[in-house]
């Protein structure tokens, strides 16, 4: 037993590593939520905070339920697939009152650029344009169909 005639300052390293683990243990119970760990690894509370956020968005059917005519144009167009708030911007109050707001029309001159801006990381395929030189600074949908960008402003492919 000669080993632990010497090994006081062990006890003494594995006491105060006993004595931090238990006030980590209780500090821990103070600072993580009680519902932690709910569903996994998340705050089960958050459910219900992110649930009582105002919604922003309307989504494309609520656009597309009034607009049927924007749709028509739309659906067999290049951007078909794009949702209507990605460009127009949140439309919740919009799709529940029409009248209590007018959404913006875009400035398509900045906006198309935005997803259009040729750029090395895009996919070769996807439509890029070096914008100064294509359109001079004139908005896009001065000849293309922002709902269907392959026709021109007058309707013609």
């Amino acid at each position: 037993m000669s080993f632990f005639k010497d090994a006081g300052h062990l006890f003494r390293f594995v006491g105060i590593f006993v004595l931090l683990f238990i006030i980590f243990l209780v500090a821990r119970g103070y600072v993580v939520p009680k519902s932690f760990g709910q569903y996994g690894h998340y705050r089960g509370a958050a459910m219900g905070e992110i649930a009582a956020h105002p919604l922003h968005f309307a989504g494309h059917q609520a656009c597309e339920t009034c607009h049927v005519d924007v749709q028509d144009v739309k659906k067999n167009g290049k951007h078909a697939h794009v949702n209507c708030e990605a460009c127009h911007g949140p439309l919740a109050k919009h799709a529940d009152d029409p009248a209590s707001m007018t959404p913006t029309k875009p400035d398509t001159a900045t906006l198309c650029v935005r997803c259009h801006a040729a750029s090395a990381a895009r996919p070769k395929n996807f439509p890029q344009v070096q914008a100064e030189e294509h359109s001079t600074g004139l908005p896009c949908e001065t000849c293309h169909q922002p709902h269907s960008p392959a026709m021109t402003a007058g309707g013609a492919k």
